[in-house]
């Protein structure tokens, strides 16, 4: 299947049990995790990631943790989904680069059919939590949606007319590296003035850590929550400092909404879906950003791609990339025949 091809298919009643495994792997964890095909998660293991170890140690555990931790159903799984953190070409499963783990061009469908013996897909884990939250979370029953997840860095994925969009490398969606400020600030990729380095958590927390050295009075309470130590201010801490009614971080909060309102307004305007879903360790840490975002997103977006615009938080949180990984590869297999 290309990439071009990602598309839905419903399982039959009979396979309503089936179950599918689904792996998620970032910068410093692995989950995997058994899940039905109602996107239910029956069982799951979490372990550190050690990237020293390399593709084939990631392997092993895989299989270890299969063999072992998640129950005698996993020998029932008929295929297997990972979304991993960073680019891959879906198509082929070769994973491209993953910035967080030092890998390139890593035919990981092979290895991880190989470890497991059985069918496999390879896909980005923000379009897996997108898959995710299409099939069984938020987006169930809408063909057009955009999800941008704010964590530490920002990711998308997108869903046009039932499709997943994952491009024409599998790159498609990378919605945190739009940029927002020509010449702004730094980024964590090779540009400037991306979304991400206005609104991801790393970037908030930069920014955070700016003021209070402006103004080391104003910030006291942020400064406190940080242990006393400025370059340790994290976007959590200025979360925490807004539920408190702390001044600065309220400023803080307000114009990270008002970030991300600009940068949404860029996409909507070009996808037009029928449903915006943010979720995210930020977004879960400071809903309130939602309802900030949202006014200043419709006055500012086309009227016509606003006019039938729902926003909404993603549901699934933290199992989105392992339902969607999971999810992805029974609807490949079923498409196999």
């Amino acid at each position: 299947m290309t990439p071009g091809e990602a598309r839905s298919a419903q399982p039959n009643v009979g396979a309503k049990r089936a179950l599918t495994l689904g792996v998620d792997v970032g910068g410093t964890k692995i989950r995997t995790a058994l899940v039905d095909a109602d996107g239910t998660v029956v069982a799951s293991h979490r372990h550190p990631t050690d990237a020293t170890e390399g593709p084939e140690g990631l392997m092993a555990d895989i299989r270890a943790c299969v063999g072992g931790c998640l129950g005698v159903e996993a020998t029932q799984a008929t295929s297997v989904g990972m979304g991993i953190a960073g680019q891959v070409d879906v198509g082929t499963g070769v994973l491209r680069f993953a910035p967080n783990l030092g890998w390139r061009d890593v035919p990981l469908k092979a290895l991880l059919q190989d470890a497991l013996d059985r069918p496999a897909t390879v896909m980005n884990d923000v379009q897996a939590a997108t898959w995710g939250e299409w099939r069984h979370g938020a987006g169930k029953g809408v063909h057009d949606i955009v999800c941008v997840f704010v964590g530490t860095g920002v990711g998308g994925g997108i869903v046009s007319g039932g499709q997943l969009v994952t491009g024409c490398s599998g790159a498609g969606g990378e919605l945190g590296h739009v940029t927002l400020v020509e010449g702004g600030r730094d980024c964590r990729c090779r540009n400037r003035g991306c979304l991400e380095a206005y609104v991801g958590g790393w970037a908030i927390g930069e920014r955070a850590q700016e003021a209070a050295a402006d103004d080391p009075s104003g910030a006291e309470s942020i400064i406190a929550r940080a242990g006393g130590l400025v370059r340790a201010i994290t976007a959590a801490h200025v979360s925490d400092a807004y539920h408190e009614g702390d001044s600065l971080a309220s400023r803080l909060v307000t114009e990270t909404a008002r970030f991300m309102a600009a940068g949404l307004v860029g996409v909507v305007n070009t996808l037009n879906p029928c449903l915006l879903i943010l979720g995210g360790g930020v977004i879960e840490g400071t809903p309130e950003l939602i309802d900030l975002a949202e006014p200043q997103l419709r006055k500012r977006a086309l009227a016509a791609a606003v006019e039938q615009l729902r926003v909404t938080r993603a549901r699934l949180g933290g199992d989105a990339p392992v339902v969607g990984a999971a999810s992805f590869a029974r609807t490949v297999l079923l498409e196999a025949g």
